[in-house]
């Protein structure tokens, strides 16, 4: 991006939006004459960056560079947000946000290569930029490719400063499909991010995200969630958004996304989805539940051409663990019979199930027959649904006192019998990488708990899909006490701190130990939000330093939070390496103003 933001100064085309490879615009005739180029980004002409002598290479015409200019560009934000500036003559000037809407907005994204517009922010959201504050006004219809498409007008209505400088938040996801199915409602989840496709990891995908895809591609709503055994293995770039949604957001983007990996993933675990929309939504070991929730009712499985109900006989839990798991609704709790009102689909059911538990899909397991059967009494199963373990007391979901959900209620666990491999398939279970210790002396670290203590001898090999497909007692009355309360802490745990209470280096808790966080690119935003989330009040100073432990590794670098971003782990950031971010100078070292106090008065004293 260095050598590309020269080429668009030189060029007088603004801001350098993409620095691409590859002969992306098609490979080039006659000689090469310049590779291994580095510039600073500061140089005014190309030939003044640094490169081997002009003609010597050992590329080809397939790797030509590209470059991608853009007048508009976003500041002090992130790639895909920031303050709005335009390129004016050969300066860069601010938008006032009274002359800027969605349809200039929709433009501005679009040239960024960031997607579509999330939300447009008035009053300065991203800083009071400097200079002028342009005095036109856009009138983008939101088709242009380009801002300088767009016509203007001279504006008078509003007298407007840096206080009302427009800020933008593109989606940076563009677009998103699903590949290799049998049509366009079911396939290989895939999305574009800043011009590029990727696949999704399962790890950081459920039925809620399901969902929300689903219905954003107008599919109904999702049926199954499924691994690449399915839609097959993509290729190229793995996502690594986390995206939090709720499962009622009308598009992904609507979605709280974390940057941070729960795990490091291959293209074996890439999610497939089927919509209700899709034909293979009725194909031959679809299932369904029907009568109550979400991730409980009576089991319908779809069998030559028609939905049926299983025989009672020849169902165990192995069947309805694949059957929790098709659906994207965790573990099995429980299995019963319930009387049916209506006679329907009583004369067929379908048996022969003879699954192992671990399977993705019904379709599975051996083959399944139909058969006579007169009984009105039907297969009720109850899953898990999102979540029925919780880590809680440590502030993160992946390290804290375990608690299950039984019997419609929270409780905890006793830690008689617990052990590591115990503690290995509660992190499994919540996607939260490996166990890092077992047992944690809980008192002392996430508190005890109240209310029922529900599991107690819990016995796990270790690679159990879940909890519940361990040996377990049940918790007698007065028989167990908080007081043994099991906690446990997984490796993908995070944390942050400051060295000396609300000030000193920035340290992340990851993967069992502390790390460093890079200088590079830290912004007031940023900083602003790390004091807030430490309760430490407002940012005072920042600056490089050395680490505090010289062998501690480095965890994290170019770190740049957006206005809407919550926690330092929900902004976008890159890997750090030896290479850009030195332990002897580099480190970060933040100063807050100190701890906020509230107080409430009472107005008559």
């Amino acid at each position: 991006m260095s050598d590309a933001a020269v080429v668009c100064r030189e060029l007088g085309c603004g801001e350098a939006v993409d620095a691409l490879g590859k002969s992306h615009f098609g490979s080039g005739s006659g000689p090469i004459w310049m590779d291994d180029v580095d510039c600073s980004g500061s140089e005014s002409r190309l030939k003044n960056c640094r490169s081997p002598v002009w003609g010597k290479h050992d590329c080809n015409e397939t790797h030509n560079s590209g470059v991608i200019c853009s007048g508009a560009r976003l500041v002090l934000g992130s790639r895909c947000s920031g303050r709005v500036e335009v390129l004016h003559g050969e300066s860069w000037v601010t938008v006032c946000d009274a002359d800027f809407n969605q349809q200039d907005a929709e433009v501005v994204c679009r040239e960024l290569g960031c997607g579509s517009p999330v939300e447009v922010l008035g009053a300065a959201a991203f800083g009071k930029g400097k200079g002028q504050v342009w005095s036109e006004e856009l009138q983008c219809r939101g088709d242009e490719s380009e801002i300088t498409l767009c016509p203007i007008t001279s504006s008078h209505k509003y007298n407007c400063s840096h206080g009302n400088d427009v800020g933008l938040v593109c989606s940076g996801h563009t677009q998103a499909r699903l590949m290799n199915g049998s049509d366009s409602c079911s396939g290989r989840v895939e999305l574009q991010y800043l011009s590029e496709w990727g696949t999704v990891c399962d790890v950081s995908w459920d039925m809620r995200a399901a969902s929300v895809l689903c219905a954003q591609l107008k599919c109904g709503s999702a049926v199954a969630v499924l691994g690449s055994d399915w839609f097959g293995e993509g290729s190229g770039r793995i996502w690594a958004d986390v995206f939090d949604c709720q499962g009622n957001e009308t598009h992904l983007l609507k979605c709280p996304i974390s940057s941070w990996s729960r795990t490091a993933c291959s293209h074996k675990q890439d999610v497939g989805l089927i919509c209700s929309g899709s034909s293979l939504a009725s194909h031959e070991g679809g299932v369904r539940l029907s009568g109550g929730m979400e991730c409980e009712g009576v089991v319908e499985v779809f069998f030559r051409q028609d939905w049926r109900r299983v025989l009672l006989d020849s169902w165990s839990e192995s069947e309805a663990s694949v059957v929790c798991r098709q659906l994207g609704c965790g573990s099995v709790l429980n299995t019963s019979s319930s009387s049916s009102s209506s006679p329907e689909h009583s004369y067929m059911c379908v048996t022969g199930f003879n699954c192992s538990g671990s399977e993705a899909h019904l379709r599975n397991c051996s083959s399944s027959q139909a058969v006579n059967c007169s009984s009105t009494v039907q297969l009720y199963i109850t899953c898990s649904g999102y979540s029925s373990i919780r880590l809680v007391g440590s502030g993160g979901d992946c390290a804290g006192r375990l608690e299950v959900f039984h019997s419609g209620s929270w409780g905890t666990v006793s830690d008689e019998l617990w052990d590591i491999e115990d503690a290995q398939v509660v992190c499994r279970q919540l996607q939260c990488g490996v166990a890092l210790s077992a047992p944690v002396p809980v008192p002392a670290r996430f508190g005890s708990g109240t209310g029922p203590i529900w599991l107690n001898e819990v016995e796990c090999e270790g690679n159990e899909a879940s909890l519940w497909n361990c040996r377990y007692q049940l918790c007698g009355e007065d028989e167990c006490g908080h007081k043994d309360d099991v906690g446990v802490v997984c490796s993908e745990y995070k944390e942050i701190r400051l060295t000396e209470g609300c000030e000193g280096n920035l340290e992340v808790f990851y993967n069992g130990t502390w790390g460093n966080v890079c200088n590079n690119g830290m912004d007031v935003e940023t900083i602003g939000l790390i004091c807030r989330e430490l309760n430490c009040g407002r940012f005072k100073t920042e600056r490089a330093t050395k680490a505090r432990v010289e062998s501690a590794p480095n965890w994290l670098d170019d770190v740049k939070c957006r206005k809407h971003d919550s926690t330092l782990f929900h902004c976008p950031s890159s890997s750090c390496s030896q290479k850009n971010c030195d332990r002897s100078s580099e480190v970060t070292h933040i100063t807050c103003s100190g701890m906020l106090f509230f107080f409430v008065v009472d107005e008559h004293e």
